[in-house]
């Protein structure tokens, strides 16, 4: 498959059992502005373009949502519980963007597009959900260095900024290059 553009995206993540049966868990907890992130799309996209055969493994399956009602990090893990007893065989990893601020050390997020828009690098900057069965994208910084392999900082994480050695010890420390040979790294 020819991946080129934000449809061609979506039509994969369709295409994709195992990741249709991932958003359709996560839609059954009927989360306030929820998405799953991450390495769940930048994972699936890089081992398509590098033709590889089988799934490369994820470290977690990011879930994020916004909820600044309630934000005890045990109700975090009492969703994580739930996403394991639908599907108990996956790393669940469950975050409300309305707390994260404090562990990152920045401005409060307002919602959750705008803790993707917060991710250090633009491939991870992307999530995906299902809303009224149909797959909706989040891509704050656009899908074309994901599609091109290309990992660079985020606005935040640039070169100059006071966060940019967060975006090059990530990089550094990920291998992604390692697990994906054609990606380009830019700092």
């Amino acid at each position: 498959m020819i991946l080129q553009s934000e449809s061609d995206l979506i039509k994969t993540i369709e295409e994709d059992t195992w990741m249709m049966e991932i958003l359709q868990a996560v839609e059954q907890l009927n989360l306030p502005d929820c998405w799953v992130c991450a390495g769940f799309v930048r994972s699936k996209v890089w081992d398509l373009l590098h033709d590889y055969r089988e799934r490369t493994p994820l470290a977690d399956i990011d879930v994020i949502y916004y909820n600044a009602e309630e934000v005890n990090k045990q109700i975090e893990k009492i969703l994580e519980q739930q996403l394991v007893s639908m599907m108990p065989d996956e790393p669940w990893s469950v975050k409300n963007q309305a707390r994260m601020h404090v562990l990152n050390g920045v401005e409060p997020y307002i919602s959750s597009k705008n803790g993707i828009a917060q991710f250090p690098e633009t491939p991870t900057a992307i999530g995906v959900r299902l809303n009224n069965s149909k797959v909706e994208l989040c891509a704050p910084y656009g899908v074309e260095e994901l599609l091109s392999c290309v990992v660079k900082p985020t606005p935040k994480f640039k070169k100059g900024k006071s966060m940019h050695s967060i975006y090059v010890k990530r990089v550094e420390t990920k291998n992604w290059e390692k697990i994906w040979p054609k990606l380009t790294l830019r700092y």
